[in-house]
Order: structure tokens, then sequence, then C-alpha cells
């Protein structure tokens, strides 16, 4: 289960209108206890692939200084998010050839119709659906 603070939910699904037709992406900070992650805070990377239309990149000195940042202050990454601004609301194959972290959650918005917000847990050898809530602090 990964559950948004509201401020947090805004601020990831905001990022994605506005950067449609590119996909966009970044780190999700909080917490993870066991198999529940709690983001209190997302951190929008600037998406260096070829095609943004279509995939993303994470600019990886922009992901390295948030991670520092993230752990400095004690916090934790607990995953990665993107958009897939024409849809689908799943992880694309490409997503799946591309998730090496193990454990950590891979959110992606959708907004082919009302913006969907899905996540999955990469095992290390394929995606595993989370919930997705929103609340709490």
């Amino acid at each position: 289960m990964i559950q948004f603070t509201p401020e947090s939910y805004d601020a990831l699904v905001n990022h994605a209108k506005t950067g449609a037709p590119e996909e966009i992406c970044g780190l999700l900070e909080g917490k993870r206890e066991g198999g529940h992650a709690q983001v209190t805070t997302i951190h929008p990377i600037s998406n260096v692939a070829t095609h943004r239309e279509t995939c993303y990149t994470l600019d990886p000195e922009q992901q390295l200084a948030a991670m520092d940042a993230i752990e400095e202050r004690g916090a934790a990454v607990v995953g990665f998010y993107h958009s897939h601004p024409a849809g689908p609301q799943q992880p694309s194959a490409t997503d799946e050839a591309q998730a090496t972290w193990g454990g950590y959650s891979y959110v992606i918005v959708s907004l082919s119709g009302k913006p969907f917000v899905g996540s999955w847990e990469w095992t290390g050898e394929g995606f595993v659906q989370e919930i997705v809530s929103v609340g709490g602090n």
C-alpha cells in the first residue's frame, strides 16, 4: 500500500498535467514500514529521455542530489513516479524493462481521461500492483 498526503498527491497530479504532452518524472520522499509506504513530498526531476512524449529517463545528477537531500533530512526514497500523458494506466513493457529498484514503488499518473494514479512495487522480477490512498500526514 502507498499513501500520499493530500499535498503530495495534488503536487504529483499537477506536475503531470503541467508537463504534458511530455512524460514527467521524479522521486517520492517519505517513509516505508513493512509493506506500507507514506509519501510526504515529491521531487520533480528533469526527463532527459530522447523521446519524452513516450518515455522517461531521470536526470542522473538531479536524481543523486535529490536522494542525498532526502537522506540528509532523515527521510527515505520510497519510490519513483512518471506520467503517461496518453495512457495506459499500468506500466508499459518499457517501464518493466527499465525497472531496477526492488522493493520500491513505481507510481504512474495516467492523463488519458480523468487523471488516474496507480502504483506498482517492483519485486526484481515483475510489478505487483499496490493500493493507493490519500490522507494523513
